[in-house]
Formats: structure tokens, sequence, C-alpha cells
């Protein structure tokens, strides 16, 4: 009797002991660890930041359908927007190169090192500046046709608009952005001024 006993007891507590262990491991195998309160603002922190910069990508895409459109209506254009179009293209793939999506920091294995929250490229970040389809999102959706003006001028001036609201845009993003975002969306904007300039004031000049 002694020994049933002892026996009933050792199976009891093998038992509680592989319920428990169940509980605190991932199907692989790894113990489950809920992210820290560091990691999840680091997350959220990375979050807001690809968020801001799918943003400017965004807007740099907008700006180069915008050239590519023109370019197309108004061929003769080409020697006047060809080096513009060339340097928001790569303005385009300069933003977009820290990433603009983050993996989720949710609950990670001990069973190996667990990596932070990584910021993925996005397919805009590799966009050939000569490349019309650079300006084409990846997305199943069709883009919506840009309308450009008959008169060559007039398309002009649709063009330097674009370039002010693009800029606009990204000077107001900057306030928020870390710092080496930062100086590059300034540095982004102050060229898209200029841009804006040549494509209206400077060539009266």
């Amino acid at each position: 009797m002694r020994t049933t006993g002892r026996r009933a007891l050792l199976v009891a507590g093998a038992a509680a002991g592989a319920t428990a262990l169940a509980g605190c491991t991932s199907p692989s195998g790894g113990q489950v660890r809920k992210p820290s309160a560091a990691e999840r603002e680091a997350e959220r922190v990375a979050r807001a930041e690809a968020a801001l910069r799918l943003r400017s990508v965004t807007a740099a895409r907008g700006l180069l359908e915008r050239y590519d459109a023109t370019l197309a209506a108004h061929p003769a254009l080409a020697p006047r927007l060809t080096p513009l179009r060339r340097a928001v293209a790569a303005h385009m793939k300069a933003l977009g190169e820290g990433g603009t999506t983050v993996g989720p920091a949710t609950a990670a294995t001990t069973s190996a090192p667990s990596a932070p929250a990584s910021v993925t490229p996005s397919a805009s970040a590799s966009a050939a500046p000569s490349a019309s389809a650079s300006a084409t999102p990846k997305s199943g959706a069709s883009p919506t046709p840009v309308r450009v003006a008959a008169e060559p001028r007039a398309a002009l001036k649709e063009l330097a608009a674009a370039e002010r609201t693009a800029a606009d845009g990204h000077t107001t993003a900057l306030l928020t952005a870390p710092p080496e975002y930062a100086r590059l969306l300034a540095s982004v904007a102050a060229s898209g001024a200029a841009h804006a300039y040549l494509l209206t004031e400077g060539a009266r000049a």
C-alpha cells in the first residue's frame, strides 16, 4: 500500500509539473515571454517612424507620377524636366531606405535570442530612378491617371504646384521625425522648393 501511494504521488507530481511546463512553453519548445514595456515602446516608436516614412514616400511617388504624366503629354519638355524627375526619383528612394513596415513585438520565445522589432525595406526603396514603373504602386489597385494641362506652360505650373505641395508636406513631417530623418526631409523639401522655382519663375529669368 505504501508503494502504491508513493507511485500515485509521483505520478500526480509529474503530471502537475508537465502542465506547468506546457503553460510557459511555445509549440516550438521555447519559453514564451511577453514583450517588456521598453520593447513595446520601441515598437510604438518604430511604427510611428515607419508610418511617417510611408507618407513621405507616397508623397514623393505622387510627384514622380506627375513628372511622368507631364513628360508623356509633352515630350518636348524632356530636356528640362528629366534632370528634375531624376532628382525626385532619388528622393523617393532615399525617403524609403529605412523601411515603411514594422514587425510586431509580440510574445517571443527564449529558446533563441529575441530580435527587436525590425523595419522591413519597402518595395519603393529600391525603385530605379530611370524607370517609369518606379512611380507605380506595387498593390493590385490601378493608380488614378494624372491629368495634365494641354498647354505646356500650364503643365509646368501644375508641376511646380505639386513640387510645392510635396515640399510643404515634408516640412511639416520633419517636426515629428527622428533627427537624421528630419535632416533628410529638410533637404528634400528645400530641393522641392528649388524645383518649383525653376519650373516657374526660373524659366522666365
